[in-house]
């Protein structure tokens, strides 16, 4: 998971990738999140940049068949490279959404997610410990409530009795009844590769490393804390 990793320092090709979107300047409200513990489970709401991470966890859970709803969001069209069904494909401005809404072996998606990580898989679908529901549509920032309110976390939507999952989205917070995770991601440079001069736009692009901080500042049964993390992506 994305912030986890910061956080650990890890700055693989996953984390790299999903930096790509952010130029210099501050970024609020990122990676929202929040929990509450309920009876024997978990109800959890997330902000779009933690789909492709939970349609990932919650289909290694599960071995064989499962039905999956939803679109797959990519620049390319994927028909080809898809061994499921696809319901239809729509292009707007050179982005298509794959519609699905099939039954599919689970290790079948996670080979595409694998094979295209920068395709948005929201899809929704269950097991038998785990509810999971996406929004049908391309990542959005998540939008404001009424006047007088907070943001709505609303994209994501997950009631599981996995504690894995849990720690991994809510690290180093413990155990909680209700918290809600919100993060500030500060790019203050741009560092551009070596040999610019002999590249692309789209490679530049690609191989620019994002330089800053990001604020975490999680709010659990009332308590407040903030943390911060350096990072060169």
């Amino acid at each position: 998971m994305t912030m986890k990793k910061i956080f650990e320092g890890v700055f693989d090709e996953e984390v790299h990738t999903n930096f790509l979107k952010f130029g210099r300047g501050e970024h609020k409200n990122k990676y929202l999140i929040e929990g509450k513990k309920q009876s024997k489970k978990w109800a959890i709401k997330a902000g779009a940049e933690y789909t492709n991470f939970l349609v990932k966890r919650c289909l290694e859970k599960i071995n064989g068949l499962v039905n999956v709803k939803g679109v797959l969001v990519s620049t390319s069209d994927l028909r080809d490279e898809i061994n499921f069904e696809i319901k239809k494909v729509s292009n707007f401005q050179g982005v298509r959404r794959h519609i699905v809404d099939t039954e599919v072996e689970a290790s079948q998606i996670l080979d595409l997610m694998a094979k295209y990580p920068r395709v948005f898989f929201a899809l929704s679908f269950k097991g038998d410990d785990f509810v999971l529901k996406i929004k049908p549509k391309g990542p959005k920032s998540e939008k404001k409530g009424k006047e007088g309110e907070g943001l709505v976390i609303d994209f994501c939507s997950l009631k599981t009795e996995d504690k894995t999952i849990i720690n991994e989205l809510f690290f180093e917070v413990g155990d909680f009844q209700e918290v809600f995770i919100n993060h500030t991601i500060n790019v203050t440079d741009i560092i551009y590769p070596g040999n610019v001069e002999n590249l692309k736009p789209t490679e530049i692009r690609e191989l620019a490393k994002r330089k800053g901080i990001v604020i975490r500042k999680v709010n659990a049964d009332g308590i407040e804390k903030t943390s911060e993390a350096e990072f060169v992506i």
